[in-house]
């Protein structure tokens, strides 16, 4: 099933999309929302971000090729930072490119949205806390965050995060392709099963330390061949099973 938040005319609704439409749903995703029977094709909407999370939590080096690209060590556990509500986009939204850097890099990923509260849960039980999947970009200032030593404006800057097109909620994301593709180039391909920490272990190590709410996302690494982004640029996120985020970069 796939689960888009939509906006068409003045109204922002969520809905199931199929067969070139969306069903209209009364409610969010997690309070077992209701068909109201209304319907609306695709060409006659615009797909927004499909949650909103009152936290991004994202995994560094969790591919070992993208931490060898940098010079870096595959990490004992899982290397974790946020970044805020603030930094969501959705899918066609501008990639802005800050002032204060000089260089801006693509980042694709398979992404989690957790469908419950998930506090110390195991990772034999993680799948029943996860909603479904979907695409997302950690764009990352990639100047700044050598010079902070710290993530805060490399990674949590206004844009930085654009998540979509939808939520599917049935994959296994055990092995899944990922592609990143800029102005038509591929420029990442690899697999999930190449994750260093799987998607149940990561669920596992996050919620020993923090909370998870519904409609938080779990953004679970990139792997080798990020990039500099331009403007006017055009950047393609896909995962098998999921579908497609496309951005351009602000002129």
């Amino acid at each position: 099933m796939r689960l888009a938040r939509l906006r068409f005319g003045d109204r922002i609704a969520t809905g199931v999309l199929e067969d070139g439409a969306a069903r209209l749903l009364e409610g969010t995703f997690f309070e077992d929302p209701i068909p109201t029977g209304e319907e609306v094709g695709l060409k006659h909407l615009r797909l927004l971000a499909p949650v909103l999370p009152s936290k991004v939590v994202c995994l560094g080096r969790n591919y070992a090729a993208h931490a060898a690209e940098f010079g870096g060590e595959v990490p004992e556990e899982p290397l974790i930072f946020l970044k805020p509500s603030t930094s969501v986009s959705g899918p066609e939204d501008p990639i802005p490119l800050p002032r204060i850097s000089r260089r801006v890099d693509y980042e694709g990923e398979l992404t989690v949205v957790i469908g419950r509260i998930a506090r110390s849960v195991r990772a034999e039980d993680a799948y029943r806390y996860i909603l479904g999947y979907t695409c997302g970009n950690d764009v990352t200032l990639r100047d700044l965050q050598k010079r902070d030593g710290q993530w805060a404006r490399a990674k949590g800057f206004d844009g930085s995060c654009p998540l979509g097109p939808w939520i599917e909620t049935e994959l296994d994301p055990g092995d899944l392709h990922i592609e990143t593709r800029l102005n038509g180039d591929v420029v990442q391909s690899a697999t999930t099963a190449d994750m260093v920490f799987g998607v149940a272990t990561l669920l596992e190590f996050i919620t020993e330390f923090m909370t998870l709410l519904p409609g938080d996302v779990i953004m679970t690494g990139t792997p080798e061949g990020v990039g500099r982004l331009a403007a006017g640029d055009r950047v393609e996120v896909e995962v098998d099973g999921i579908g497609v985020l496309a951005n351009t970069v602000a002129p």
